[in-house]
């Protein structure tokens, strides 16, 4: 299932395998002046690769190496030559995802294992025939992760930085403090649309990536001090997210709220590596 819609130059693309006539869980992949900037998953390439005939795709860039980003990257290489970009730690498993990284049930029904594709690290700008995209690394939800800054347009294309709403879940491999961090270094740019990898695009985007840390901080600062007060992971998430979301059961307790809580309280920096990563340095 895809949809396309124009936003001003960039012609967005929302993605998710279809079952019974309904998206399971949507990603998002963007195209402009001849740049694709991700490639949704393996059960979306044909229709990607349709609605793109009438335009040339020079490049891709990968946000970060998860299933649901690279997923037309070989399709698009063989079908326009296209180049494909990538952070260093992300080109192995682009290489070969069936042996760099395990999926659960839930993300092979999902999104599916993609096909192999050869990147090249990615330099710190990228330019197009119009425009010149600052590459700025922002670890939290994978280590492999970059976002892409247009200053002159103040578009940032987030990936899954930024979502956007209030989390009340986190993935297992994720962690919460290197996210906040990577929000605190975007939040210091001038940015007016923000590009999500889920297709939510937020106007009046610096202060969107302000309120997301406001309330990210505060929940950690909750959750440690419930922590300290010697509530279990479980009752803190049960105070301060409610009940667990119908996605920590779909995914067999991988994209839970108690796992927020333990990112939370287990990969919080220590003082001398929150002296640099907490302020977004």
């Amino acid at each position: 299932m895809i949809s396309a819609e124009n936003i001003g130059e960039v012609l967005k693309f929302r993605l998710a395998r279809s079952i019974l006539g309904r998206g399971l869980y949507y990603t998002a992949a963007y195209w402009v002046d001849g740049l694709m900037i991700d490639t949704g998953c393996f059960y979306t390439v044909s229709e990607l690769v349709s609605a793109l005939q009438e335009l040339k795709v020079e490049r891709i860039v990968n946000t970060h190496s998860h299933e649901d980003h690279i997923g037309a990257n070989a399709a698009l290489t063989k079908s326009f030559g296209a180049e494909i970009l990538a952070h260093p730690l992300a080109i192995p498993v682009l290489a070969m995802p069936r042996d760099q990284k395990h999926l659960n049930p839930y993300q092979v029904v999902m999104w599916g294992y993609p096909e192999s594709s050869s990147a090249s690290p990615i330099p710190e700008t990228i330019e197009t025939p119009r425009h010149s995209f600052s590459v700025i690394h922002t670890p939290g939800h994978s280590l492999d992760h970059i976002s892409l800054y247009e200053p002159d347009e103040g578009w940032l294309f987030s990936g899954d930085t930024y979502i956007g709403g209030k989390d009340r879940a986190l993935r297992a491999d994720y962690n919460i403090w290197q996210i906040i961090a990577s929000l605190k270094q975007l939040s210091l740019l001038d940015i007016n649309l923000i590009f999500t990898g889920s297709g939510n695009v937020r106007k009046n985007g610096s202060a969107a990536l302000k309120e997301k840390i406001t309330y990210l901080e505060s929940m950690g600062e909750q959750t440690l001090e419930l922590h300290s007060q010697g509530l279990s992971y479980r009752q803190i998430r049960q105070k301060l997210f409610g009940r667990e979301m119908l996605i920590a059961y779909v995914t067999l307790g991988h994209f839970t709220g108690k796992q927020l809580v333990r990112s939370f309280i287990e990969d919080r920096p220590s003082t001398q590596q929150c002296t640099a990563s907490c302020n977004g340095a």
